[in-house]
């Protein structure tokens, strides 16, 4: 480690390499499989709704209304992580969201459809915003967008690697049960298993590891502080910290990210299975391609935000890239034009993420931050109902998937917008200040 004595200084490389080591791996993990039990009801969807008798807007509506129960107990959630620690409350969210994914086998119609999917929104509350409540308590935010990349690579990497994988499973017909059943079945399994992995081995703060020094608990600790004094961090309880203008305007930028995530993830296996006569595995081989390239987007853009110091901009142009690719791929009539637009959707979607996510948390401590952080992920998960719903209603009534594109283009296109906004807002305020106190 080259640290010699404890009287040693510390070097920042040294200290967030061992904690990005020690923690990124694992809080990856969790995230794959959250987001492929949470999304893996699109795959499901190409043989699933067959058998149950789900219309477009019937899926639709399933598909969405996990983020009514997820939003309703977001808040809640996240403070109680705060006050329990991360460790017993990730583990309770991944063994209860685990149980609820498993029960998607058995659902027998619509009705049954969306109370689960429901439940499974509820019990998985408070897992996101928790992990980037927790990482602020680790890493300073000079250096979070990177972080952040790093654990939010498993997003798109787990459709890269589940697509195929539960496209696979579509097929298997046993025990009386279809490929659907087996594939909710079998991806869930880990995911329960994890929560007792969680258990065991997820620090709750640096002061409780082995694997960091006394000086270098000391230095991380010394530098969040000086940085949430520098920030104002410690003047925000947590009723004002969700009081903050900037907090909700940061919740509507987030709603506008995920009308188009959801809509895109949710529907994009039909949406591809459309393009041409592919079977199931196929789709799900053509699908690892946009995520493939959201992945390696979604880190190297990230990095790039933190080597230049720059937000803003970083949240704002993929975006407004993912708008214009999604306006033109619903109606270009070549199906290899379309799904290069598809693809650059992708990349547009997710890198911006990051950069969100380090600029949205930065300033906010403790309860405060928790607090602040579950309400801008709760805000932008209404986004995360809206799309889904949009898209299958439009679906439905239009027999094509060309206008609802235009919708989700559109609220992607509003929330880079928001975001420029605000960043003229902020130079405003700062010239202003900087005036009255010459």
């Amino acid at each position: 480690m080259g640290m010699g004595a404890e009287g040693a200084s510390t070097p920042s490389s040294t200290v967030l390499r061992k904690a990005a080591w020690r923690l990124i791996p694992l809080l990856g993990v969790l995230y794959f499989f959250a987001f492929l039990d949470r999304v893996n009801v699109g795959f499901a969807a190409l043989t699933m709704n067959v058998d149950l008798g789900l219309s477009s807007a019937a899926f639709g509506l399933g598909a969405g209304i996990f983020f009514i129960g997820y939003t309703a107990f977001e808040i809640p959630s996240n403070v109680l992580l705060e006050r329990f620690g991360a460790r017993i409350w990730i583990a309770r969210i991944m063994l209860t969201w685990g149980v609820l994914s498993a029960a998607m086998a058995f659902v027998q119609g619509p009705t049954s459809f969306y109370v689960v999917r429901f439940l499974l929104g509820v019990a998985e509350a408070g897992f996101f915003p928790g992990i980037i409540y927790y990482l602020t308590c680790w890493f300073p935010a000079r250096d979070r967008a990177r972080i952040i990349a790093l654990f939010m690579i498993a997003l798109p990497l787990s459709s890269v690697i589940g697509a195929p994988i539960s496209t696979a499973l579509l097929g298997i017909e046993a025990g009386g049960l279809h490929g659907w059943q087996w594939m909710f079945l079998l991806e869930a399994i880990p995911t329960i298993v994890l929560g007792f992995v969680v258990l065991r081995f997820l620090p709750d703060r640096p002061s409780d590891v082995a694997w960091l020094t006394r000086l270098e608990k000391v230095w991380l600790g010394s530098q969040l502080a000086t940085e949430a004094s520098m920030h104002g961090a410690h003047a925000h309880s947590l009723k004002e910290a969700l009081l903050l203008p900037r907090v909700w305007r940061y919740g509507l930028v987030y709603f506008c990210v995920l009308v188009g995530l959801y809509g895109f993830s949710f529907w994009l296996p039909q949406i591809i299975a459309s393009l041409g006569k592919l079977s199931n595995v196929q789709v799900g081989a053509v699908t690892t391609i946009p995520y493939a390239l959201a992945c390696i987007a979604l880190v190297l853009w990230g990095r790039h935000s933190d080597a230049t110091e720059e937000r803003s901009w970083h949240v704002a142009l993929p975006p407004l890239l993912a708008a214009l690719a999604l306006a033109s791929s619903g109606w270009l009539t070549d199906p290899i034009a379309a799904f290069g637009g598809l693809c650059l959707a992708a990349i547009g979607i997710y890198a911006g993420l990051p950069a969100f996510w380090a600029l949205a948390s930065r300033g906010l401590q403790g309860a405060a931050a928790a607090g602040a952080i579950a309400l801008i992920n709760s805000i932008g998960n209404i986004g995360g109902f809206l799309g889904p719903v949009a898209i299958g209603f439009v679906k439905q009534r239009t027999g094509s998937f060309a206008i609802s594109m235009l919708f989700i283009a559109s609220c992607l296109a509003v929330g880079a917008g928001i975001v420029v906004w605000e960043r003229t807002r902020e130079l405003r305020t700062i010239g202003l200040v900087s005036k009255v106190s010459s």
